[in-house]
């Protein structure tokens, strides 16, 4: 017998070429009590799919150690790196280290430009 609130719930379907990003919303969304996650021959009531070229590049390969995640998210925060050097008790030196390290493994330019890289890639998460 099917649940009586099954009319109130929305059924979605995810249909994203990368496996990494389909299995993300389906988590993000798994928890949500009015959605029902169904396949998409299922007949849902929407489908979830990703904007040509939208598709985060979630298997990117970047190895990022546990500090450089720390300073990243101090980088997004918009943090100097005396600024991170005394949140996370190191020197600037070490600080300013860790962030050319990240703008390397990141491709980026700017600071700026390794956060929105992080971001885009699925490596960091705001």
């Amino acid at each position: 017998m099917k649940d009586p609130r099954a009319k109130d719930r929305l059924r979605l379907a995810v249909d994203v070429a990368a496996p990494a990003l389909a299995d993300r919303i389906a988590s993000a969304l798994a928890d949500i009590e009015e959605i029902d996650l169904v396949d998409k021959d299922d007949e849902p009531d929407a489908l979830i799919v990703a904007a040509p070229g939208a598709t985060p590049d979630l298997d990117a390969g970047i190895a990022l150690t546990a500090r450089e995640l720390e300073v990243l998210a101090l980088l997004a925060e918009g943090a100097s790196n005396k600024l991170i050097a005394r949140r996370l008790g190191i020197t600037a030196h070490t600080a300013k280290y860790h962030v050319a390290s990240l703008l390397e493994k990141l491709d980026a330019v700017s600071r700026t430009d390794a956060v929105a890289h992080a971001l885009r890639t699925g490596v960091l998460h705001l």
